[in-house]
């Protein structure tokens, strides 16, 4: 019989008096991360009972748009992952893969690629 163990992730968000964030800050200790500091969050929670996402998304205001638009590239592309891991649908993970490819082609997104 196993033991189940609690985990903790913890996410600090300073605030502006305006209530807009300046400064994310967060720990994992099973991932070995403390208090590492941030500058943007997506994080999206299923509820199934009312079969809807619940969804944080916050970035802190100095964060650059450059930057901006490659964290939305490679979530976007993370999200195709893990949609093909969790689903094995092919087609749709291969459709999703195109619009990644589209929108970094169309933000001048450099993926990394090697020759």
């Amino acid at each position: 019989m196993s033991k189940e163990k609690d985990t903790h992730i913890k996410i600090n968000v300073q605030l502006d008096e305006n209530k807009v964030p300046e400064k994310i800050v967060w720990s994992a200790p099973d991932g070995g991360v403390n208090e590492e500091e941030a500058q943007a969050l997506l994080m999206s929670l299923w509820d199934g009972k009312n079969q809807e996402t619940l969804r944080m998304d916050l970035w802190v205001k100095d964060m650059p748009i450059d930057q901006m638009n490659v964290f939305f590239h490679q979530t976007l592309v993370t999200m195709s992952q893990t949609f093909f891991r969790a689903t094995q649908n092919e087609k749709m993970t291969a459709t999703m893969n195109d619009f990644c490819d589209y929108f970094a082609t169309h933000l001048n997104i450099d993926r990394g690629e090697k020759p």
